[in-house]
């Protein structure tokens, strides 16, 4: 077997590796298309199954599939490389996808909707509103003026004792909507005072530097 084609499979899918039997719908691929240039980047292994084993594809449609995908359901269209492998007589299909310079990239669902995709671990899911605005907001090149007034200062007191905070917490402890949390986050993250985790259920923020931010 190919090493280099082994050692990836070894790995199991990830954050930047998915694995694909096939390749029957140009729509619901270009949802994983979406969630790797949203994040890191990645790679598709098409012919092989979620368990490692490799089947191979059959015809070249396979790649046509993914490239309509990239442009009839991706928003913007999205660049991708591929090369073939053949192992042991079965033929396999390496795509990769670049992490996109310009974010959110879309991608449109079966309502006609155009949705937006992060790689978590193994799953493609829904980004946040507030990422959505954090990208948009980075886009604009726009200088960020950060005043920090009791509401900024509320919530550093509180990541100075406690590592992490959501959004729905921001609003409990300063008494504030939603919209003027999100928008305090934004710009904080545009700031690098703060930066963002997430996980298939949940966003949270926590100190970029919390040294910057501890008292002597």
């Amino acid at each position: 077997m190919n090493t280099y084609i082994n050692k990836l499979i070894q790995q199991g899918e990830n954050l930047h590796l998915d694995f694909k039997f096939q390749i029957n719908d140009s729509m619901k691929i270009a949802k994983t298309l979406v969630a790797f240039a949203n994040t890191e980047g990645g790679k598709l292994l098409i012919g092989v199954k979620d368990n490692g084993v490799i089947a191979g594809i059959r015809t070249d449609e396979e790649y046509y599939m993914i490239e309509a995908a990239t442009y009839m359901y991706c928003k913007p269209e999205i660049e991708f490389a591929y090369r073939t492998w053949n192992i042991e007589g079965k033929k396999i299909l390496e795509i990769d996808v670049p992490q996109s310079s310009v974010k959110p990239v879309y991608a449109q669902n079966g309502n006609g909707k155009w949705l937006v995709y992060v790689r978590v671990k193994d799953q493609n899911i829904l980004a946040s509103s507030i990422l959505i605005k954090y990208w948009k907001k980075e886009n604009s090149k726009k200088g960020v003026f950060i005043k920090f007034s009791d509401t900024e200062k509320i919530l550093l007191d509180y990541l100075k004792s406690n590592p992490l905070i959501t959004v729905k917490k921001f609003c409990r402890i300063a008494g504030i909507s939603k919209f003027k949390a999100e928008k305090i986050i934004v710009n904080l993250l545009i700031s690098n005072v703060l930066e963002i985790m997430m996980n298939e259920k949940s966003v949270w923020f926590r100190i970029k530097d919390p040294q910057d931010y501890i008292e002597e």
